[in-house]
């Protein structure tokens, strides 16, 4: 007995229609850099065969399946704690520093901006960064 079957013209030309979507998810998936690289992916294709009692017919099922590799997780961090302020419990994101932190940036004094009549700025900050006094880190804005 020979066998002869096309997989381009199967089912219509279903089933080749089927793996080339099958292949173009696994190829965005390879190259899709929320991915582990390392892992391996899969096209698998089914024929399933159920015949009828008298055995001179048959119904064919074709699936093809992809097993892909997942997503990888996303890290953050946050902050919990509770409020001294007001008691209330928080949980707060954070990215290069924790809530309430002060930072160097928040101690910079502003650009120099011309007075509303055109005189010379006035801000605390620049008298003290030009005399070299000390700077009131109580008033910095947060």
């Amino acid at each position: 007995m020979e066998y002869l079957l096309n997989l381009g013209e199967f089912a219509g030309g279903a089933l080749q229609e089927k793996a080339e979507e099958a292949m173009r998810k696994v190829i965005g998936n390879m190259r899709d850099p929320n991915t582990p690289w390392k892992k391996q992916r899969q096209i698998v294709i089914k024929i399933s065969f159920a015949q009828n009692e008298d055995r001179d017919d048959a119904e064919v099922s074709v699936s093809v399946d992809t097993k892909l590799a997942p997503v990888s997780p996303v890290g953050t961090r946050m902050s919990i704690g509770v409020d001294l302020r007001d008691g209330k419990a928080y949980a707060q994101e954070y990215g290069k520093q924790v809530r309430g932190q002060m930072s160097f940036d928040d101690l910079t004094p502003p650009l120099k901006q011309e007075a509303a009549d055109g005189g010379a700025p006035a801000a605390e900050e620049e008298k003290a960064a030009v005399n070299n006094d000390v700077i009131d880190f109580r008033k910095a804005v947060m």
